[in-house]
């Protein structure tokens, strides 16, 4: 595992624009699931149809899974930290809250993650990378304020969304300890199918799925995008960052999420730039400018 507070070379930065990409679909997915499906049934299909895309990966990567009950515990907990518990309040929080907001909220990532990694004493509490985390959430607010509201039952929706980027902070902590060394192809299918059992449970003591009225094919692509692409090719790159690069340094993808929804929604389907949006983009590239260090180094040198 990367070594405490180590920096991100120029792949790293390109597998978390990737990463960033394919969790902020996520977020549009999920919004369209809700209106059919309820949270935990979303979120069972997610994991589970996931785990059945990466599982023949697996095999025919000449990889196999543990052969015992201790052998699948890191799994099993890491599972529960990254998917079963972020992504139910997350999902759950969506029926509150458009998903614009939902993802600044889970922009605070970064900053639960730095603090859980100081707390636990595995990174140190670098001035330098809480100036950045925050001046990046402060980009955050700014790049999508106008979906910011304070009414209603939104309360309960924002409470759940920063109680999942608390979890993906703790998740962080947990694969630095206990999933070093483990390819990220096996770590993103075993956790995958332990989130499966135990959202197969939930989903149906509390939800029953099978019970429910048939989806419509929008919703059915929906949980194919979410899971395919927002799930199983996400975690390989999610493993593979914090493999090389640390947790800190891959949950600065949340404070992208937001920025590459915008920008593709730009390029790809021809909506227009705010100026807002554009000063909330510069934050958050200066901030990240300020957590990765070289730019400091460099004017340090000069």
């Amino acid at each position: 595992m990367a070594a405490a507070g180590i920096g991100m070379d120029e792949r790293d930065w390109a597998l978390l624009v990737l990463l960033s990409i394919l969790w902020g679909g996520s977020f549009f997915f999920t919004g369209i699931a809700v209106r059919e499906l309820p949270p935990l049934t979303i979120v069972l299909a997610r994991v589970a149809i996931a785990a059945v895309l990466l599982l023949p990966v697996l095999w025919a990567s000449g990889a196999r899974l543990p052969a015992s009950l201790t052998g699948w515990m890191p799994f099993l907990v890491m599972g529960l930290l990254n998917n079963v518990i972020p992504f139910s309040l997350i999902v759950t929080g969506q029926t509150q809250i458009a998903s614009g907001l939902a993802s600044v909220l889970n922009a605070t990532t970064p900053l639960f993650t730095v603090l859980v990694m100081a707390a636990a004493g595995d990174e140190p509490l670098a001035a330098r990378r809480v100036v950045g985390v925050v001046a990046g959430l402060v980009g955050v607010i700014v790049l999508r304020g106008h979906a910011l509201e304070f009414s209603g039952g939104q309360t309960l929706g924002m409470l759940l969304c920063l109680g999942a980027a608390l979890s993906y902070g703790f998740s962080g902590l947990w694969g630095r300890r206990r999933l070093a060394g483990v390819p990220p192809l096996t770590s993103a299918t075993c956790q995958l199918i332990c989130s499966s059992v135990v959202m197969l449970a939930l989903a149906g003591v509390i939800e029953r799925p099978w019970v429910l009225p048939t989806p419509s094919l929008q919703t059915w692509l929906a949980l194919l995008g979410t899971a395919a692409l927002s799930t199983a090719l996400a975690y390989v790159v999610f493993f593979q960052i914090l493999v090389r690069s640390g947790a800190s340094n891959v949950m600065l993808v949340t404070l992208l999420i937001p920025l590459t929804a915008i920008l593709l929604g730009h390029f790809v389907l021809g909506e227009p730039l705010e100026p807002r949006e554009i000063i909330g983009a510069c934050v958050i590239a200066g901030a990240l400018l300020i957590v990765d260090g070289r730019a400091l180094r460099l004017l340090r040198r000069a």
